[in-house]
């Protein structure tokens, strides 16, 4: 299994902090309550291979669709409606959401290749990923992408666990379908804004996987 190389800092201090504990663990109770050493060095080893397991970047074959609209991240969809984008298209858009559970693979991708025009961080609040106002109060990235003619806006939006947004565009770079886009710790959600006249093939509760699942075609 290949770990992501954003999580090589937080599992190396995951294997400090679980070294520590299972030290303190044994000298404290191993000889005067055994049972209770052993349950903190199963409980602290499971904790360990959640958090292991969370930075996962599975091995995947990306097909370039120069037509298609990729999923930008792994999850299931729970949000599809219209909306008025007052960031920065002013105007309608399709809104499709992606939510990511903690066990979902959070290494987040490019939908279309094309040149990045906007990228900016927005601070905000901590609302739980699949709160309505969560994709404009959340800390969250925006970055917009124009291909052919037509733009797209993904957002990157932080919930109730997620306490890091990484996002790795900046304005004027060229950028390539599947490509990484980002990552985001700990359970989230990524928005996806497209045009109106956009067909979309995806709906609720489907599950959707980054830089395999189309979700819409021009």
């Amino acid at each position: 299994m290949k770990i992501h190389k954003e999580g090589y800092k937080t599992i190396a201090w995951s294997v400090i902090l679980f070294t520590l504990v299972n030290l303190i663990s044994f000298y404290a109770f191993s000889y005067v309550v055994p049972w209770l050493s052993w349950l903190i060095f199963l409980v602290s080893f499971l904790l360990l291979l959640l958090i292991v397991y969370f930075f996962r970047s599975p091995q995947r074959h990306f097909v370039r669709q120069p037509q298609a609209i990729l999923s930008p991240a792994d999850g299931k969809i729970v949000a599809l409606e219209k909306i008025f984008d007052d960031e920065f298209f002013k105007d309608k858009r399709i809104q499709i959401s992606v939510f990511m559970s903690p066990l979902n693979v959070h290494l987040n991708r490019i939908p279309v290749s094309g040149k990045v025009i906007y990228s900016r961080y927005h601070p905000g609040k901590y609302l739980m990923a699949w709160h309505p106002k969560s994709s404009t109060e959340n800390e969250r990235h925006t970055v917009v992408i124009e291909t052919s003619g037509k733009q797209i806006m993904i957002k990157q939006i932080a919930g109730f666990l997620a306490r890091r947004i990484i996002n790795y565009l900046k304005p004027g770079m060229e950028v390539a379908q599947a490509q990484e886009l980002g990552f985001i710790k700990f359970g989230s959600r990524v928005d996806i804004l497209i045009p109106k006249e956009a067909v979309i093939k995806v709906k609720n509760g489907d599950q959707v996987k980054a830089g395999l699942s189309v979700i819409a075609e021009w």
